[in-house]
C-alpha cells in the first residue's frame, strides 16, 4: 500500500510538472511566435519608410524609373520590392523581370494596398501566388515628381518558421530537461512524503496486531506530524482502555471461576458464548462447550423449555430441575433476559446446586418421622400401662403391676439411650465436644471392648479375635471416644452376627495413619443401602432393628466421632457374607 501511495505522489508530481510544462510552452510558443511576426513587421514597415523617401528622391518617371528603383531599393534591404501605381499596375517588381510586368495581376485589391490608400499605410500576411510561399506584406504610398505610386516590401516567411521551428527545439528540449528533472524531484520528494506515511502505515499495523506501546516519531508540524499526533494519542487511549478492558475481564473471570453456581450465556439462537468451571463441574462437561447449542450441551428437556420460555415471555424465570447424572443432582435455575430497546439478544442462567439442602431437607423430615416414631411406640406404652395401673392394677395384682412397672421401666430406658444418643449426636454435629487427645494403645483399647461386649457375644455363639499387630501401634485420640466408636462397631457385628459366627478386630499402618477394621461373618448390607448406611436413624431392616433395640444413631455417631479426630470411615460388604467396617486415626 505505501508503495502505491509513493507512486501516485511521483505521479501526482510529474503530471503537474508536465501540465505546466505544456502550458509554458504552448504560450511561448504562440508569443515567440507572434513576437517574431510582429518584429519582422516592424522592421520591414521601417524599411519600408525609408524605401519611400528614397524612391521618392530617385524616381522622376514613375513608369520609366520603377523597375530600376525596385531592384536598387530590393538590394539594400534584401526585401521584395514591389511598386503599383494608384490603380493597381505593378510597375516594377524586384523579383520580376521588367517584360513580365504585364503578365501580373493588378495589385489594387490587395489587402496591404488597400489598407495603404485608405489609412497610409498596409500589411498583411497572406501566400504569394507568385513566389509560392507565405509572405508578408507592407505597403506605404509615395510621391515622387509628376505621380503618386504605391511602394511595397515583402518578406517571405519562411526563415520566419525556421527562426520558430528553432525555437520550438530549444523550448521542446528545455521542456523535456524540465520533466526529468521534475522526475527526478517527484522521486525524491515522493520518497521523503511516503517514508512518514510508510512510518505511520507499519505502525498503525502493530497497534492493529496489539503492540500499543509503538509510538511514531514527530519529525515536522504540518498535517502529516498532526496525523502522528492524533495516532500517538489515539495508541495510547486505545492502550489505556484496552488495559481497563484486560483487568475487568481478569475480575470477570475471577468472579466466574469463584462462583460455586454454574453460569452460562447464551445469545438468541441458544449459542453458549460464556460459560464458568462450575458449570463444567455441575454437568460434567469436559469439553469445550463455547460456540455450541445449549440443545448439544444437554438434552434435559425442562433446560430447554425454561430457555424458551425466556425467549417468549422476555421475562425471568425460575425452575427446578434433576438432573439424570449418577449422582442425581437437584438444580436451581434461575434464568434472565438480555434485553436492547426491547429486543432479546441472549440469556443468562446461573445455576445453584441444591443437591445438599434436598438432601438436608430430606434427613429433617426423616430425622422428625424416625424421632416421633421411636417416641410415639414406648411413651404409648407407658402411658397404656400407667392408665392400666392407676385402674386398679396396682393394688388388685401386685405382682401383674410389677411386671407392668418393668416394662414402663424398660420403655424409659429406651427412651432415655435414644435422647443421649440424640444429645450426644447434636454435640458432635456442633463441634461443641471437645476431645483429649493423647496416645493410646489400641491394643488395651481392643481388650477394654472385648472384655466388655465378650458376655453378649458368648450367649449367641460369636467369638471376638484380637490382630496381634495392634499390640505395639499407637493413636493419637481419646481414648473414651475411641472405646465408644469399637463398642458401636462391635455391638452391631453382634447383633447382626448369626450364632457361632465370628468377629475380627485388626489394625494396619498406613503411612501416618493407622487403619482400624472391624470385620464380621453377618448377614451382610445390600449395596443399596451402603451409601446410606451412616445416615441418622437409616435402617436396613426397621422391623429387626428395633427388635434388637437399636436408636438407629450408632453409626452417625461413629461417623462424627471419626470425623472429629481427622480420619475418615467406610464400610464395605456382601449380603449373607458379613461386611467390614475401616477408619483411619492418626499415628502417635
Amino acid at each position: 500500500m505505501t508503495l502505491n501511495i509513493r507512486w501516485k505522489l511521483m505521479g501526482s508530481y510529474l503530471l503537474l510538472a508536465l501540465v505546466m510544462g505544456g502550458v509554458i510552452y504552448g504560450y511561448l510558443s504562440r508569443t515567440l511566435e507572434e513576437y517574431l511576426v510582429a518584429e519582422t513587421r516592424e522592421g520591414l514597415v521601417s524599411e519600408a519608410r525609408l524605401a519611400r523617401l528614397t524612391a521618392a528622391k530617385e524616381i522622376g518617371q514613375l513608369r520609366q524609373d520603377a523597375p530600376a528603383a525596385a531592384a536598387a531599393i530590393a538590394g539594400e534591404t534584401r526585401a521584395r520590392v514591389t511598386i503599383i501605381s494608384m490603380q493597381g499596375e505593378v510597375l516594377g517588381d524586384s523579383e520580376v523581370k521588367p517584360g513580365e510586368l504585364r503578365e501580373l495581376e493588378n495589385h489594387l485589391n490587395r489587402p496591404e494596398v488597400q489598407q495603404a490608400l485608405k489609412s497610409g499605410q498596409g500589411d498583411a500576411i497572406r501566400y504569394s501566388s507568385t513566389l509560392q510561399t507565405p509572405m508578408l506584406y507592407v505597403a506605404f504610398p509615395f510621391h515622387p515628381p509628376g505621380e503618386k505610386g504605391i511602394l511595397r516590401l515583402a518578406l517571405p516567411l519562411s526563415a520566419l518558421k525556421k527562426a520558430e521551428a528553432s525555437l520550438h527545439g530549444i523550448l521542446a528540449a528545455s521542456l523535456a530537461v524540465a520533466a526529468f528533472i521534475s522526475l527526478l524531484l517527484s522521486y525524491l520528494l515522493s520518497h521523503v512524503i511516503s517514508r512518514s506515511l510508510r512510518t505511520m502505515a507499519a505502525v498503525a499495523a502493530q497497534l492493529g496486531k496489539g503492540e500499543f506501546g509503538r509510538r511514531i516519531p514527530l519529525k515536522s508540524r504540518d498535517e502529516l506530524g498532526e496525523l502522528a499526533t492524533v495516532m500517538n494519542d489515539m495508541a495510547v487511549r486505545i492502550e489505556g482502555q484496552l488495559a481497563t478492558l484486560s483487568a475487568e475481564k481478569n475480575r470477570l473471570n475471577t468472579i466466574l471461576r469463584g462462583m460455586g453456581e454454574g453460569l452460562i450465556v447464551c445469545d438468541a439462537k441458544g449459542v453458549i458464548t460464556l460459560v464458568n468451571p462450575a458449570f463444567h463441574a455441575l454437568f460434567s462437561v469436559k469439553e469445550e462447550v463455547e460456540g455450541r447449542p445449549l440443545m448439544e450441551i444437554s438434552r434435559h428437556p425442562a433446560l430447554h423449555q425454561a430457555f424458551q420460555q425466556v425467549i417468549t415471555s422476555k421475562h425471568e424465570h425460575f425452575a427446578e430441575i434433576t438432573l439424570p447424572l449418577a449422582e442425581g443432582k437437584t438444580v436451581l435455575t434461575h434464568w434472565v433476559p438480555l434485553l436492547a430497546k426491547g429486543e432479546i439478544h441472549g440469556v443468562v442462567a446461573v445455576f445453584h446446586d441444591i443437591t445438599d439442602l434436598k438432601r438436608l431437607e430430606r434427613v429433617r423430615r426423616d430425622f422428625v418421622a424416625n424421632v416421633s416414631h421411636e417416641l410415639r411406640t414406648p411413651v404409648t406404652v407407658i402411658k397404656g400401662y400407667a392408665e392400666t395401673l392407676l385402674g386398679g392394677v396396682l393394688t388388685e395384682d401386685p405382682g401383674q403391676a410389677r411386671r407392668f412397672v418393668e416394662i414402663i421401666n424398660n420403655h424409659s430406658a429406651r427412651m432415655a439411650n435414644l435422647i443421649h444418643d440424640l444429645l450426644a449426636l447434636s454435640e458432635l454435629e456442633s463441634g461443641g465436644m471437645a476431645l483429649e487427645l493423647r496416645p493410646v494403645s489400641l491394643h488395651g483399647a481392643f481388650s477394654n471392648v472385648q472384655r466388655l461386649l465378650d458376655s453378649k457375644a458368648h450367649q449367641k455363639g460369636i467369638t471376638i479375635s484380637l490382630d496381634g499387630s495392634g499390640e505395639l501401634l499407637r493413636v493419637l485420640a481419646d481414648q473414651s471416644k475411641l472405646e465408644q466408636v469399637l463398642v458401636n462397631l462391635v455391638d452391631n457385628a453382634i447383633k447382626y452376627t448369626p450364632t457361632h459366627g465370628s468377629i475380627a478386630i485388626s489394625a494396619v499402618e498406613a503411612g501416618n495413619l493407622v487403619k482400624i477394621t472391624v470385620a464380621d461373618t453377618g448377614i451382610g448390607i445390600p449395596p443399596k443401602d451402603l451409601p446410606r448406611i451412616f445416615e441418622r436413624f437409616y435402617r436396613v431392616d426397621e422391623a429387626r432393628s428395633r427388635e434388637l433395640g437399636g436408636t438407629g444413631l450408632g453409626l452417625a455417631i461413629v461417623k462424627h466421632i471419626v470425623q472429629l479426630h481427622g480420619g475418615t470411615i467406610s464400610v464395605e460388604s456382601r449380603p449373607g457374607k458379613g461386611s467390614t467396617f475401616s477408619f483411619t486415626l492418626t499415628k502417635a
